[in-house]
């Protein structure tokens, strides 16, 4: 009985010991939070461009947008779709729609490239014998997918900001 306690205590000791640190809950999430005000998301074509770039603006800029911007996020997103799951009457009944972005961090005074990555989702979506139904779970497959790339971009860039790499000097 009280072995589970103590197995959870101990691996809280060794997930501090090793340096983990959640990324938003200690006192460096203000100063992340504090860095994501000042990115601007910058605009995206196309519809879908226009739903990635409005999710991000949410996830940054959840108490507003900073006064000055000090970085640039520049992405650009592609999407397609296949069938999966096909019967012996050759009708498709489940869908693929695939969603990648590339993107770049941008340092506003520079022009200077911080970071750049890529990300990729696939989710699943059924066919049915309505159009419209199918064009509905397409347009929640699609909801799905730009609100799980804006939060993998979004958890990079507190990565990045909240431990940016350490430029040397070179003289030693």
């Amino acid at each position: 009985m009280w072995f589970k306690p103590a197995l959870v205590g101990m691996a809280c000791l060794a997930l501090g010991a090793c340096g983990f640190q959640p990324l938003y809950g200690t006192q460096s999430d203000t100063q992340v939070i504090a860095d994501f005000s000042r990115i601007q998301v910058a605009p995206m074509k196309d519809r879908i461009g226009q739903q990635l770039h409005n999710e991000l603006e949410r996830l940054l800029h959840p108490n507003g947008a900073a006064a000055k911007y000090s970085y640039r996020l520049n992405a650009t997103l592609k999407e397609a779709t296949s069938s999966l799951a096909v019967k012996k009457s050759a009708f498709a009944t489940r869908g693929n729609l695939t969603m990648s972005t590339n993107y770049s961090l941008l340092k506003s005074a520079t022009g200077n490239s911080l970071i750049s990555a890529s990300n990729a989702i696939t989710v699943s979506y059924n066919i049915f014998s309505s159009e419209f139904e199918t064009l509905m779970a397409e347009k929640d497959a699609r909801k799905r997918a730009i609100r799980e790339l804006a939060q993998e971009i979004r958890i990079r860039l507190g990565v990045y900001l909240r431990d940016p790499p350490r430029v040397s000097s070179g003289a030693s």
